[in-house]
């Protein structure tokens, strides 16, 4: 895991760029380097976190022996072993890293190397030769890569915006999405960013800059990959076996590293099915550190099924607790990282685990994130199997779960900046509806907002995640199956839950899924009012009736205080704001 920058058009001397590069020193501690075109025309640079192959010779920028293809890469490309089997046999690989052996295949394949990865993945390549720049994003958009063009002419690229603001953009806000975040609650604006003249490039796109012309294009998409094909109608039996394989080695190719890796688990059943698969790779006697997050509200913690889980096992738990006195200075630093407004007080706790992690040594953490969007795992998934009771709006029926008030107040914005907010038409490109609304929440609601989260979290500790079951092979297989392997008569997750009866306690297998929480509504409401009181005024001052009814806010924040709202999403909207101030 590691920060990237790129630029074209370049005129930025070193000095400039190392002052831009120390701003990712938390994403790459270990090494540095600059490179510049000997025709100047671009300009590379990166910050490592030593994963594979922690001698010298992993340093980027990295060039091919004929020095004209040079790469810098933030991720991992899981299965770079068997990519270098598939190569050149005579090609002399001069490291141990996926880096290297990523270029090779860029340089062998061109653009077609994309289909042959597996990984989490923002890279650069500069052709010298050809003067050309290409650059590419994983699948699901695991990892960032953000752009923007200077009024002088410079195309720059990184790992976070704070660089582009750095190298002479200017911080301003992006109107059109702080207006749609606030009118319906999305975090993701693609390619859009709260930060105005900031793009992303889109998970799954690819760009190419070349004779001056940038040109993007999208090279995966789930939807388009599996609705090629019928329905998986082959036995169950048969589907699992194949879904289990996959599982397996998964998590084997994230098991690659060089440094120690530990295992995020909370108490429900993906994180058994993750622990499952590392005792069958490890075997019972591994000893693989275990972390997880807790606040000490029994209400909401899960540590009774995750100890109910590690009995028997030799794995170390790590209990990594958040107190109510520590979100104040967590929260600050928690918006320099995200830079972005971010979920609230589950965020913070979920930082904790990184902090512990960082301080035991462990670099790598895994976490079982993917499979509530492959298998339905949602409670508001049932609505899709009845059209007539069909969630009306797809972009905040997953955003807060176990809600009967309005997650989001719009009529507490001012009429003009109300107006500016898009609403978002997702695409219905399978014939079923839950599908659809699986692929919405993966493309465009929850696996945006969680993956920008997560990066941001580890990288704030220089602690790399990976996600082995947000692999795409693993959704391809889930995504073809028909609907009653997913949920039926009111259970979800159905195939998944039958496939692992043998090997995971009856207790685990029909526990209804729980929505990983902290006490947020509580403490906003009691020991953290005054805080979170100070950031609303905060919001208040710089943007009343500018984008915020102040009259409108305050009620509903008295109405909150007393207690007549089941949740705290619109309360933390406007505590973000204040938080984002401090940025400008």
């Amino acid at each position: 895991m590691c920060g990237i920058i790129g630029v074209i058009n370049n005129s930025f001397d070193n000095k400039q760029i190392s002052r831009a590069l120390k701003l990712l020193t938390h994403r790459g501690p270990d090494m540095e380097g600059i490179w510049r075109s000997p025709s100047g025309k671009c300009i590379l640079a990166h910050k490592r976190l030593s994963i594979l192959d922690l001698s010298e010779a992993g340093r980027q920028p990295m060039s091919n022996p004929a020095g004209n293809y040079w790469i810098v890469l933030n991720g991992e490309i899981y299965n770079y072993l068997e990519l270098k089997r598939e190569l050149d046999t005579d090609y002399k690989f001069r490291t141990h890293t996926d880096t290297e052996v990523l270029l090779r295949a860029y340089e062998k394949w061109g653009i077609a190397c994309l289909d042959k990865l597996i990984g989490m993945f923002a890279f650069i390549v500069w052709d010298e030769q050809k003067q050309i720049f290409f650059a590419a994003r994983d699948r699901f958009g695991v990892k960032p890569f953000y752009y923007t063009e200077l009024p002088t002419g410079e195309i720059i690229f990184s790992s976070e915006i704070e660089v582009l603001h750095t190298m002479g953009l200017s911080p301003q806000p992006d109107p059109i999405s702080w207006a749609t975040y606030l009118k319906y609650g999305l975090y993701d604006h693609t390619p859009r960013t709260f930060w105005n003249g900031v793009q992303t490039l889109p998970a799954g796109h690819a760009l190419l800059w070349k004779d001056g012309q940038l040109r993007i294009w999208k090279w995966y998409d789930l939807a388009e990959r599996v609705v090629r094909g019928e329905l998986d109608i082959r036995p169950e039996k048969e589907v699992a076996e194949e879904y289990r394989s996959l599982l397996e080695s998964s998590v084997r190719f994230r098991f690659r590293s060089d440094v120690p890796i530990g295992v995020n688990l909370s108490g429900g059943l993906d994180s058994s099915i993750l622990l499952w698969i590392i005792q069958r790779i490890q075997g019972p006697d591994s000893d693989i550190k275990v972390f997880t997050f807790a606040t000490g509200d029994a209400r909401y913690d899960e540590l009774p099924w995750v100890r109910q889980m590690l009995a028997g096992t030799k794995h170390p738990h790590h209990v990594c607790w958040l107190k109510p006195e520590e979100v104040p200075e967590l929260a600050r630093k928690m918006q320099r990282y995200q830079y972005e407004p971010f979920g609230g007080i589950p965020t913070l706790a979920y930082s904790k685990v990184f902090e512990v992690a960082k301080k035991l040594g462990v670099i790598v953490l895994l976490d079982g994130q993917g499979l509530d969007e492959q298998w339905a795992g949602y409670d508001y998934y049932e609505s899709a199997l009845n059209e007539g009771s069909f969630v009306a709006n797809k972009l905040t029926s997953g955003l807060v779960q176990g809600t009967r008030s309005p997650i989001i107040r719009p009529e507490c914005l001012v009429p003009e900046f109300k107006e500016l907010a898009e609403s978002v038409t997702t695409p219905s490109p399978f014939s079923d509806s839950l599908r659809n609304l699986q692929y919405t929440d993966i493309k465009y609601i929850k696996m945006p907002r969680a993956l920008r989260f997560n990066d941001r979290i580890s990288m704030m500790h220089s602690r790399e995640l990976r996600e082995p079951f947000l692999d795409h092979r693993l959704f391809e297989l889930a995504f073809r199956q028909p609907t009653e392997r997913k949920i039926y008569n009111g259970v979800h997750k159905c195939l998944l839950r039958n496939m692992m009866r043998d090997y995971l306690p009856e207790g685990i297998i029909n526990a209804p899924k729980r929505a990983l929480q902290t006490p947020q509504r509580e403490w906003l409401r009691g020991a953290l009012k005054d805080w979170a009181d100070s950031y609303i005024h905060e919001a208040l001052l710089k943007y009343s009736d500018i984008w915020l009814d102040k009259k409108a806010v305050l009620r509903e924040w008295k109405e909150y205080c007393s207690g007549n709202s089941d949740n705290s999403f619109y309360v933390f909207q406007w505590i973000n704001i204040g938080l984002w101030c401090e940025l400008l």
